[in-house]
């Protein structure tokens, strides 16, 4: 039987815990109880050290937020546990949406999922950051996905306006739908999670 380890078994509880309270729209809610019920059961642990990129630098400030929440202040620090053994990877840019200084200015990371602490293919759980004054490409996928936002920035959903959900803030996107996120004058810093085996 596969094991986790406990630091990511660890952060798998305070994610479902904060995702748990702060998403509260019906489909976020469904899909994040699919999300968890899934991670119940843990997939294949990757081996081998963590690497940063140049934008890691940003990490400190980001998670050094004050957020107002027990639930959110031990996600982070649950974070900070696994953070040494994630790869911090680049999105390719080829898109015009994106800003100029796009490519050395943002990372991603997989905590569960392709490339992951954790390699499964039916749940990625992952982490944005960025930092300030950077606009991400528009993109979008099938799999539905929800966000859990712990910085100021602002995001848009197809040709809707720009929104600030906020430290704590949480919302969904529908399978399908363009969207983008941009910096304000801190680093942006979201965990996302969806279910990538489902289309809706």
């Amino acid at each position: 039987m596969t094991q986790r380890s406990a630091a990511l078994q660890h952060f798998v509880e305070a994610a479902k815990a904060a995702f748990g309270q702060f998403a509260q729209e019906s489909h976020a809610r469904r899909s994040i109880g699919d999300i968890f019920a899934a991670l119940e059961e843990p997939g294949r642990a990757r081996s081998g050290p963590g690497g940063r990129l140049p934008v890691c630098e940003q990490l400190d400030v980001a998670l050094g937020v004050e957020t107002g929440h027990p639930t959110l202040d031990k996600l982070l620090q649950r974070f900070r546990e696994v953070e040494p053994n994630l790869q911090w990877r680049r999105r390719p840019n080829n898109d015009s949406t994106a800003s100029g200084n796009f490519d050395d200015s943002h990372a991603n990371a997989m905590l569960l999922g392709p490339g992951g602490l954790e390699e499964r293919s039916d749940v990625w759980l992952g982490v944005s950051l960025m930092a300030p004054k950077v606009r991400y490409p528009d993109h979008d996928h099938a799999p539905e996905e929800v966000y859990l936002v712990l910085s100021d920035g602002e995001f848009r959903q197809g040709e809707g306006d720009w929104f600030s959900p906020g430290i704590g803030g949480s919302f969904y996107n529908r399978p399908g739908i363009r969207h983008a996120m941009r910096s304000l004058a801190t680093p942006l810093f979201a965990f996302w999670a969806l279910r990538a085996d489902r289309e809706s």
